[in-house]
């Protein structure tokens, strides 16, 4: 005779703690503070996260489940369990042969499907020389229109005794895409979507596997736009090309299930989880909304991870950066992946990085089995809810873009391009005041380190005479890369007087180094802190540091810092002097520039601005 044992629940002699009785000890604890400004987090995607999420948070969200519509939970049953992902990686080098070697190479070291750039969609022949191309998914960029390249890849087949039908992936023509980042397309966009239509007819007639239409949005997000944006102009330019090509007669369920999605993926872990999620949820509302069936509405999309976080400073952070994004990447249901290297923004990629950014995947395949969980973030009442955020504003700014007729015409008035230059302008404003931190960069920089030299650089932001304005591929860290080649292998001095004992001045000096830091000023300081302001002045000047910082409490400023200050700017060649801190008034601020102070160093001050300047004064 069996028996049942019952469990008991787990810490059921503690009473219920509810969503309230959580805020009243937050608030307990910030002893007066703000709950919202230090606990709630605003995201340059306009949304506050909470510090906390509660089932209450999803209760109004419709129950989704993997491989059913909406397919916010991933478009498979499955998920990754049956086939994983396609690690699908680029060599990345422009010369064919070299590029063919590289991949060659990578192919039999774990990588399983490669990525094709538009640069090199014209030398097939080269670029995949050695590769079987029923065997190796191809993901071939072919820009504005992918005709001529899906016939030399038959023609390739055919030569290597391979069946058409065989081949797998995809030949990805994006007009809209190429219009967007060169601002102009090398054919007119009707013509471009008269050869899509085409070839999805053709596709259909030789049973052709491959996917046609491309749909790059991970380009908004490498410009600097955040997830909405990216979320709102990617589905904008789908549905470009389904009006488009209904218009030539091609059903939503012939031509949705022949387009590939491509985004970003970024740092913000749980963002990027929630953002391919809403993806699929936006997608399938979209192409249900056009009379599709429940498998067009399937969106499959390839992850890329970001550059607009890459840094040439402390390269081997992005090896740290580029794990979180392929995590996050495979956690939200990317069917292909490409991990950039770490050097990507410096050099051509060797062998080396290539190892490492290909490893990254392999070793979260292999050793932490990913893909063995269906939907790992599926029931996150945090996931689920950005979701759902995420997926209304950007389904509001979708319906922007309609007001213009569809995403060409938006391109054609700017908006789209307004929009990311704004949002790329407060995200660099917030790294160059260090309100977003780069480690290694505009946080704790490492100043024995020696610049590589560059073979990669951002092309500058330009209009086309056909008034298209051109989107700009962006990396945060660029300023502040720039201060340290000024300062390249002649560190100028920055001098820190502290005042009295230890605990008075330290806090500031020590964020005053580290300020200064980011520009590749070397700090020189006393070991004890300065008694009066005349022996601060006479060992800051004897120091020959052309920028002198005064240090210590607000309380004591305003006896210590005009004498301080006046017997600097009384020198022969006087220094540049600084204060850090910010004085509570604007009376004493004037006081205190009255005196000779220049500059004020604080944590809303911008960095990047005030180092630029004094790198300007002194000659650098």
């Amino acid at each position: 005779m069996s028996t049942t044992t019952v469990t008991p629940a787990l810490f059921a002699e503690f009473p219920a703690s509810t969503p309230a009785d959580w805020r009243n000890a937050a608030e307990e604890f910030l002893a007066g503070a703000s709950f919202d400004k230090k606990l709630i987090t605003r995201t340059p995607e306009g949304i506050d996260l909470q510090p906390i999420y509660t089932q209450e948070d999803t209760t109004r969200l419709p129950e989704a489940w993997p491989g059913l519509p909406p397919y916010v939970r991933g478009s498979d049953a499955l998920g990754s369990r049956v086939e994983g992902w396609h690690i699908c990686q680029e060599p990345g080098d422009a010369d064919p042969v070299a590029f063919n070697t590289a991949l060659i190479h990578d192919l039999q070291r774990g990588q399983n499907a490669v990525s094709v750039p538009s640069r090199l969609a014209g030398r097939l022949d080269t670029v995949l020389r050695g590769v079987d191309l029923t065997a190796v998914p191809l993901f071939i960029h072919a820009g504005a229109t992918a005709q001529p390249v899906v016939a030399a890849l038959i023609a390739l087949a055919q030569k290597q005794g391979r069946a058409a039908a065989a081949l797998q992936g995809g030949v990805l023509a994006d007009p809209l895409g190429e219009l967007a980042a060169t601002g102009a397309s090398p054919v007119v966009l009707g013509d471009a979507y008269g050869d899509m239509a085409e070839l999805i007819r053709q596709a259909k007639k030789d049973r052709l596997a491959l996917r046609t239409i491309g749909v790059n949005a991970a380009a908004w997000a490498e410009a600097g736009g955040n997830a909405v944006q990216e979320l709102a102009f990617g589905l904008a330019t789908g549905i470009e090309y389904l009006r488009a090509l209904d218009h030539r007669g091609l059903p939503v369920d012939e031509t949705a299930p022949r387009f590939l999605f491509t985004f970003a993926l970024g740092s913000n872990l749980f963002m990027e989880i929630a953002k391919l999620r809403a993806a699929r949820l936006l997608w399938a509302r979209a192409v249900g909304a056009a009379g599709g069936g429940a498998g067009a509405q399937r969106l499959v999309c390839h992850g890329r991870t970001t550059r607009w976080n890459k840094t040439v400073l402390d390269p081997h952070v992005n090896l740290l950066r580029t794990t979180t994004e392929a995590f996050a990447g495979i956690v939200g249901g990317c069917s292909g992946l490409q991990v950039g290297t770490f050097d990507e923004c410096i050099r051509t990629p060797d062998d080396f990085s290539r190892r490492l950014a290909r490893n990254i995947q392999i070793i979260l395949a292999e050793e932490c089995q990913l893909g063995r969980v269906v939907d790992p973030a599926g029931g996150s009442w945090y996931v689920e809810t950005l979701t759902h955020q995420l997926a209304e504003k950007a389904w509001t700014l979708f319906q922007e873009i309609e007001r213009f007729s569809g995403m060409a015409a938006a391109l054609s008035e700017s908006y789209p391009q307004t929009l990311i230059e704004r949002t790329a302008a407060e995200r660099l404003a917030a790294t160059a005041t260090r309100r977003d931190g780069i480690i290694g960069t505009n946080l704790h920089p490492n100043l024995r380190e020696k610049l590589p030299a560059m073979e990669v650089a951002s092309a500058p932001a330009t209009t086309t005479a056909t008034g298209i304005k051109r989107l700009v591929p962006r990396r945060r860290a660029e300023a502040f890369e720039a201060l340290r080649r000024r300062t390249e292998g002649r560190r100028p001095k920055v001098f820190l007087a502290g005042f009295g004992p230890r605990k008075q001045h330290a806090a500031r000096a020590e964020f005053s180094s580290g300020f200064f830091a980011t520009g590749g000023f070397e700090a020189v300081s006393e070991k004890k802190g300065f008694d009066t302001p005349e022996a601060a002045a006479q060992a800051a000047l004897a120091s020959g540091a052309p920028v002198i910082v005064l240090c210590s409490t607000d309380e004591t400023y305003p006896t210590l810092v005009p004498a301080c200050a006046q017997a600097l700017k009384a020198a022969a060649r006087p220094p540049i002097v600084v204060l850090a801190g910010m004085p509570a008034t604007p009376e004493l601020q004037q006081q205190f520039k009255a005196a000779g102070v220049d500059e004020f160093i604080h944590i809303r001050a911008n960095c990047e601005k005030v180092l630029a300047g004094f790198l300007t004064q002194i000659g650098f």
